[in-house]
């Protein structure tokens, strides 16, 4: 089996023009086209999505940071604070 070759492609359309008729093979081809057209708009619709995301994900991302960074501040805060109390016990 070979491939098909331009004179055999020509026969295979001749043959759906005469089973189908004209108006048929219109239509199909139309729908055919908008299906094509479809899928590639949706292709490029999840392709924007996904974008968004990410970019919302980068935005996240220094936002959890800054918030670690208080946390080590708030821990740094609770030593100092524990300072006088030893202190204090080891006097007494």
């Amino acid at each position: 089996m070979g491939s098909l070759g331009p004179m055999e492609i020509l026969v295979i359309a001749g043959i759906a023009l005469l089973l189908f008729g004209a108006g048929r093979v219109a239509d199909l081809g139309k729908g055919l086209g908008q299906g094509i057209k479809n899928f590639k708009q949706g292709l490029r619709e999840a392709g924007e999505d996904d974008e968004a995301d990410e970019k919302k994900a980068a935005e996240a991302k220094p936002k959890k940071k800054a918030k670690l960074r208080v946390a080590e501040e708030t821990d740094e805060d609770d030593e100092e604070a524990d300072e006088p109390k030893a202190k204090k016990a080891k006097e007494a």
